[in-house]
């Protein structure tokens, strides 16, 4: 409503006095302020705020009369009447300084345009000259409490009970008349009147009085605390008075009235306003609020306020600013919604936590508009500060001159312009500058912003602004509605403001690109697309028009309800945006009678006319040649004088579609979008008025449009009390009806109101005892200034403040006594607020629907966690028992939507322990509910169950409910939950239950079900059977697990446990041939995959169907199966003339992070890449060794190395490894330069037949990723000795090394005779099945012809023997020259202190058999490949 802005600024008075003034006093218009210090009088401007004037009594005078104390203008502003101390009233003339003369005169530059202009535009932006004369003094023989101007009269009220009714000429007629207040009856109600006074009045007189003008009466504080009200029986104000008093209060101290809504507040010595309005029937007086500090926002001081000092209403009457004696300042609504104190947070303390002394106000008043608040700070503050100076000998402060405080405020442009099609936006204006909440207009249209980017706060309901998801079934731009906290704020035109300040009226259009400005004469409007301002071409038309009901948005069309100063008329305007701002383009209408409020629905204009008439027209654009135009016709006019005592006291006006009978048809949706009814908010009243439907009833397909008559409207009814605001919109939904066709109050401090809409269900008949609607209270955090309808949202603004105190000296500047003050964008949902409301009244379909309508809302989950929430805390807490709880019924209605179970387990996550039990005593076993989970494979929130059941069960059943999610868990990939579920069972195990599993120290991975290589890796892809003969693979294991508890003990039980079932999982997967799930799932858990599989050798490591697992590896890493190629099988490159040194896929366009996942977390650094070898002699091939090796020194090697296609004649082939490493995005195959390099770089060109089998052998490869897989797989099986799985993945990969490896090794006789019966076997069957269904294998079956005749036949050269020597011998071996660095250790010493997974593995182990488990937490092995006459290929992913 009303919001604080910046620092207060500071008026000092340029003469120098040693008296303070104590009273300031404005003119009606509140151009002028009065004043008034001891012994003189002084008149101050507004804008620009100076000193005009200054009358400073003789002292002659000053002791004849006394010292001043109270001033009063008159109406017309002509004159001012002081009153002192000695019963006197002065009487001062204020006179004008004639045509020429003013005080201030802007000056301009030569050659500046705002020269040349009418020769009335100028005076408006000077201070004028005025000088003042003082009278006849009257003297009342009495001291003098209060004074009132009443029209032509002044009220005076003096200390021995009497009334004095003065003229303000001072002689005429009645000159002055005098009434007792004892023979005024007051009594406590009006009816009980007439029988003589009830209260005795005896030597009471009135110690404060306000006339209110809409009431026709006299608000008063007598000297005995008591209220009343006295009202005249005739026109005459001085006959027959008569009054009433309120009941039980004696200790009133000052009074306001509020004419806009006929309240009264008065001022209490206790501290706080009581706030009472007059029943219309008994004539009584009612309380209807109290503004007053609670003891749950303001511990410190909501007691220790003192006596309430000023009340004053702004100047609109939408809110009140109250301080007290012992200082601060107050802001509340008219209905009591507190908007900002100064006695509490950033305004009551500094930085460093120590309290300020409150500001203490003899007086302050609002200036024009409610822009600023006027404030004379407390003489008592200031001397004592003068003291203290003049102890310290300082110079005296500026502060402690003369000197009045200007508070600066901004307001919502409801409060005076309460057009509802700005109703999805908050607009907000300043003195000289407008704050809107919509976005870029470029945003606004683009769809890809349509999705919001809020997340809620679990208590509050403030938006946490995170991205969520998007969802395309949102509402246009509410994204741009609450995407970030700041304004857009747009400066009004300063050519605009200095002759028409202050700015009366805001509107905005629907779209929220816009806006328009009215202030004292014309108005201009702004455009966010072009960002330009447009003003009245001709000021003599922009001086000759005062804006008076208001402006709107009607399309592209200002609407403008405006009086006509040349015709002296009331007109209805139309200015088109896109036209210039001239008279000669708008539509203009004459109407009968001042315009007091004018409002838009959709295409008609409601206006609320002086005397209390409300019309109705219609809107049509016209197209005439370039230039639309737009033409009004009035529709129909509706008389409400019957209804309305005063036509002040109507707030707004609004035309809506909407009735009391929606439920009965769900077939006509097309009567939502007409007037059906007319909302009149009188006086905070809500006043319906529905279109009469009883008559005969005409069709509206036979009734031709021309002569179509409007439905009269019934008589009014009543809605609601104490409304503020009130919104609802002209758009229409199916999906969200209830949402758009209701109608929300703001109501003060009793927070929102809905009038909800109830539909029957699938069209079903309605209930006859079913109301059509029903009102739903509820209470929000903020002060609402906008809904967004689809998105169950309220929009609003908060005053946030920030402390620069950092410039304290002995005496403090203003920026240190006060914070600087921001208005911030906020906003709040309601949706479980309503629901809650529908369940509490049995309305559960109700409920269910509107849940229903809502559910693809960003948010919807987090409604439903609030709602149970707040049910939780008030039940679970309550002291007393709860008749009818309603916890159960809530519970039952979340189940009817798919997020029930992470709503609950959130809920209870978000709630503390003792409240767990009561929460699932209504929503059911957290146990079924985990169970629940399960069968629904939901296993994050399954997780999150278990962290409950660990605190409300035995160990035992967290166990086994965490086995059963674990398991589950492995089946299904998902990597991060096995991690934690580990060591949450080695917690459980090791009696860790009160404290959480320590946590790795490393990132935890990400996986999505791929092998995850660490970055600064290389891992070699090939490998000849010289290479593995002679040398020994170094592969050192390091985990990625977090060890837990088991550095305690290694062989502890628990450990144990989480180890058989690793291993059952690993035999699952391996028994149904998922290798790649298998590799997967060592890499990501640290399993120690060799040394299992040592053991499981000659049991499930067996291959059984050589061809079904084939398929199955060709299925599960997408592996093409081989084709033939169509022309003849001799092709040049068959003899090995050329070997092209090409993998698959290498140089394709990818990076190299392709390889890695593609949500793989950062890893971390590695502390020594050590490269461990795997070397042969290095031949003549040692230059691109050196090149390969040295991209392992530099763990990141920034330059790519080309792929070379070597010439090689001395051996048979069917593949090399080309040198690539660090790939990049860029390097393809179409780009690469075709180049086939020999020792001397000869280039040689290929023929057709090279490229086709090139072609061929790219064809019959699989995914790149897929190849480091399954050769890392086929290291894994090697090292392991399950030789039936390295022929199987050597055939996948058709490489002929691996097979002859195998066959060489399948003569030593430590191999079990099955084996080699097993692959005798399945290669027969290999080589029937690739006869009969997949020929494309035939041809590598003839190159391993050999090797297979040999296996057959069973002959073969001795195997060396170190392939199969015990682990202790690898301790002797390392790479020749020194290549392959340190040697390795042992495979127990590699294991370090205790293997996190309790692991030991078995003495016997093939050389090398380090367990290798790469994954990204803990490195891979570096190996690097020197084939005898071969190139390297060395894959380093970085």
């Amino acid at each position: 409503m009303y919001f604080l802005t910046g620092w207060p600024r500071r008026l000092l008075c340029p003469l120098r006095s040693e008296e303070e003034p104590f009273q300031i006093q404005p003119s009606s218009q509140r151009f002028y302020f009065a004043l008034v210090s001891e012994t003189q009088i002084s008149i101050w401007f507004s804008r620009p705020s100076v000193l005009i004037v200054s009358y400073i009594e003789s002292v002659k005078a000053a002791a004849q009369f006394g010292i001043y104390q109270k001033a009063e203008w008159k109406p017309d502003d002509s004159m001012i009447a002081v009153a002192t101390a000695k019963g006197y009233i002065l009487l001062f003339d204020v006179l004008g300084g004639g045509d020429e003369r003013n005080l201030y005169e802007p000056v301009y530059p030569k050659g500046s345009p705002r020269v040349k202009v009418t020769p009335g535009y100028k005076e408006e932006q000077c201070a004028p000259a005025l000088s003042l004369e003082m009278k006849k003094p009257v003297d009342l023989e009495a001291p003098i409490t209060s004074l009132q101007s009443l029209q032509e009269n002044l009220l005076v009220c003096t200390a021995d009970g009497y009334l004095h009714v003065l003229h303000w000429d001072g002689q005429g007629s009645n000159g002055r008349k005098a009434i007792c207040l004892s023979t005024i009856p007051l009594s406590l109600d009006l009816q009980s009147a007439r029988a003589g006074p009830s209260l005795d009045l005896e030597g009471v007189y009135i110690r404060c009085m306000e006339y209110c003008v809409t009431l026709d009466g006299f608000a008063v504080v007598l000297s005995d605390g008591r209220l009343g009200f006295i009202t005249p029986l005739s026109n005459t104000i001085i006959a027959d008075l008569q009054g009433v008093w309120a009941a039980d209060v004696s200790d009133g101290t000052c009074v306001a009235v509020n004419n806009k809504y006929r309240l009264m507040a008065f001022g209490c010595a206790s501290g706080s306003v009581l706030v009472y309005m007059i029943d219309t029937t008994t004539g009584s007086m009612q309380l209807s609020h109290k503004l007053e500090l609670t003891p749950k926002h303001y511990p410190d001081i909501y007691n220790k306020t003192g006596a309430v000092k000023v009340i004053c209403w702004s100047p609109d009457c939408s809110v009140a600013m109250v301080t007290w004696e012992c200082g601060g300042l107050s802001l509340w609504s008219v209905f009591g919604a507190h908007l900002i104190c100064t006695l509490g947070e950033d305004f009551a303390h500094r930085s460093d936590g120590t309290k300020k002394e409150p500001l203490r106000i003899s007086s302050m008043s609002w200036g024009a508009e409610g822009y600023h608040l006027w404030v004379l700070p407390s003489n008592q503050a200031r001397r004592r500060k003068e003291e203290h100076s003049m102890e310290e000998d300082s110079p005296p402060h500026p502060f402690l001159r003369a000197g009045i405080l200007q508070f600066h405020f901004i307001k919502s442009a409801l409060t005076v312009n309460p057009c509802t099609s700005n109703q999805e936006h908050v607009l907000l204006h300043g003195e000289d500058r407008l704050y809107l909440t919509c976005g870029d207009p470029t945003q606004i249209h683009s769809t890809s912003d349509a999705h919001p980017r809020a997340h809620l706060h679990p208590h509050d309901g403030s938006p946490l602004h995170q991205p969520a998801h998007p969802d395309s079934s949102l509402s246009q731009g509410l994204s741009t509605l609450l995407g970030h906290k700041h304004w857009h704020v747009v400066q009004i035109h300063s050519t605009y403001l200095e002759s028409n300040w202050p700015i009366r009226f805001a509107a905005i259009d629907t779209a929220g690109q816009c806006m328009a400005v009215a202030g004292r004469r014309g108005f201009a409007h702004y455009s966010l697309f072009t960002r330009k301002w447009k003003l009245f071409g001709n000021i003599t038309q922009e001086q000759n028009m005062t804006v008076t009901g208001g402006l709107a948005w009607w399309n592209d069309f200002v609407v403008v309800a405006c009086y006509n100063f040349t015709d002296q008329q009331e007109q209805l305007r139309l200015y088109q945006r896109s036209s210039n701002l001239d008279n000669a383009f708008a539509s203009v209408t004459k109407l009968h009678a001042d315009t007091l409020l004018l409002n838009v629905f959709r295409d008609m204009i409601i206006l609320f006319r002086a005397d209390c008439s409300i019309c109705l027209y219609s809107i049509e654009k016209r197209n005439e040649g370039i230039n639309q135009s737009a033409s009004v016709e009035l529709l129909q006019e509706v008389s409400m004088s019957r209804y309305i005592p005063h036509p002040a006291l109507v707030v707004s006006v609004t035309l809506t579609s909407v009735r009391t009978e929606t439920g009965i048809t769900l077939k006509a949706p097309q009567q939502a979008c007409t007037a059906e009814s007319i909302m009149l908010n009188l006086a905070g009243q809500l006043i319906m008025l529905q279109r009469d439907r009883s008559g005969p009833q005409v069709r509206e397909k036979e009734t031709p449009a021309i002569n179509k008559k409007l439905l009269p409207f019934s008589p009014p009814v009543v809605l609601a009390q104490c409304v503020e605001n009130v919104w609802t919109t002209c758009r229409s939904n199916k999906k969200k009806r209830h949402l758009l066709e209701a109608l929300w109050l703001s109501c003060g401090e009793a927070g929102m109101k809905v009038w909800l809409p109830l539909f029957p269900r699938d069209h079903r008949k309605p209930h006859s005892f079913l109301s059509r609607r029903i009102m739903l209270p509820f209470h929000i955090n903020i002060y609402p200034l906008a809904v967004l309808f689809e998105d169950a949202l309220v929009l609003g603004a908060t005053n946030e403040t920030v402390l620069y105190d950092g410039l304290q000296g002995s005496s403090e500047p203003l920026e240190a006594l006060f914070p600087y003050c921001t208005v911030e964008r906020t906003s709040q949902i309601y949706l479980h607020h309503i629901l809650r409301q529908l369940l509490v009244r049995n309305l559960g379909e109700q409920a269910l629907m509107l849940a229903q309508s809502c559910a693809s809302l960003p948010y919807f989950p987090h409604v439903m966690e609030l709602m149970v929430h707040v049910v939780l805390e008030e039940e679970a807490t309550s002291r007393e028992p709860i008749p009818d709880p309603l916890l159960p019924t809530v519970a039952k209605f979340i189940t009817e939507f798919p997020l029930f179970l992470q709503t609950i387990v959130h809920c209870a996550r978000k709630t503390e322990y003792a409240l767990w039990n009561y929460l699932f005593a209504a929503v059911g076993n957290p146990k079924d509910l985990f169970e629940e989970c399960l069968m629904a494979q939901d296993l994050d929130t399954a997780a999150s169950y278990l962290i409950i059941l660990q605190n409300m069960e035995v160990p035992a059943v967290s166990r086994q409910h965490a086995t059963l999610l674990f398991n589950t868990a492995l089946e299904k990939g998902k990597w991060d939950l096995c991690r934690h579920m580990i060591r949450f069972l080695k917690a459980i195990g090791s009696g860790e239950m009160d404290t959480p599993p320590p946590t790795p120290s490393t990132q935890e991975p990400s996986s999505t079900g791929a092998f995850e290589f660490f970055r600064n890796r290389s891992i070699s892809l090939s490998q000849s059977a010289d290479s593995i003969s002679t040398g020994k693979f170094n592969l050192q294991k390091t985990f990625s697990m977090p060890t837990g508890s088991s550095a305690k003990g290694a062989d502890c039980a628990e450990n144990m446990y989480i180890d058989m079932m690793l291993w059952r999982h690993a035999r699952h997967l391996l028994e149904q041939v998922r290798l790649r799930d298998l590799g997967c799932f060592s890499a990501q858990l640290g399993f120690e995959l060799i040394g299992w599989l040592c053991r499981e050798r000659n049991r499930v490591a067996r291959v059984e169907d050589f061809v079904a697992a084939l398929k199955k590896l060709h299925e599960d890493f997408l592996w093409p199966f081989p084709v033939i190629p169509v022309g003849s099988l001799s092709s040049p490159l068959k003899n090995g003339r050329c070997r092209p040194v090409l993998s698959t896929q290498l140089l394709k366009s990818q990076s190299a992070d392709s390889l890695l996942n593609s949500d793989m977390d950062t890893a971390p650094p590695l502390a020594v890449p050590i490269n461990h070898t795997w070397t042969d002699s290095l031949g003549q091939r040692s230059k691109d060794t050196d090149t390969a090796s040295s991209a392992h020194s530099n763990p990141n090697p920034p330059q790519t190395y080309d792929a070379f296609l070597s010439l090689v004649t001395n051996k048979v082939e069917e593949y090399s490894i080309g040198s690539a490493t660090d790939l990049t995005e860029t390097s393809s195959m179409v780009d690469g330069d075709w180049m086939m390099v020999d020792e001397n770089s000869s280039t040689l060109s290929l023929s057709q037949a090279e490229l086709e089998h090139i072609s061929m052998e790219l064809a019959n490869k699989g995914p790149h990723k897929s190849q480091v897989q399954l050769r890392y797989l086929l290291h894994v099986f090697m090292e392991a000795g399950c030789l039936e799985w390295c022929v199987v993945i050597g055939l996948i990969l058709r490489d002929t090394n691996v097979i002859k490896q195998v066959i060489s090794f399948l003569d030593n006789p430590e191999v079990p005779a099955e084996t080699v019966q097993s692959i005798r076997k399945g290669l027969l069957a290999v080589d029937a099945w690739a006869s009969s269904d997949s020929l494309g294998y035939k041809p590598f079956l003839n190159l391993i012809q050999p090797q297979l005749q040999h296996l057959m036949e069973s002959t073969s050269e001795q195997v060396q023997p170190e392939a199969f020597q015990p682990a202790t011998q690898s301790s002797k071996l390392s790479g020749p020259e020194g290549l392959g660095g340190a040697a390795a250790p042992r495979a127990e010493d590699s294991r370090g202190g205790a293997a996190p997974l309790g692991l030991a593995l078995p003495t016997l182990e093939p050389a090398g058999g380090y367990n290798r488990a790469p994954s990204e937490g803990c490195p891979s092995e570096q190996s690097e490949v020197q084939g005898d006459e071969e190139g390297t290929y060395d894959c380093t992913l970085s």
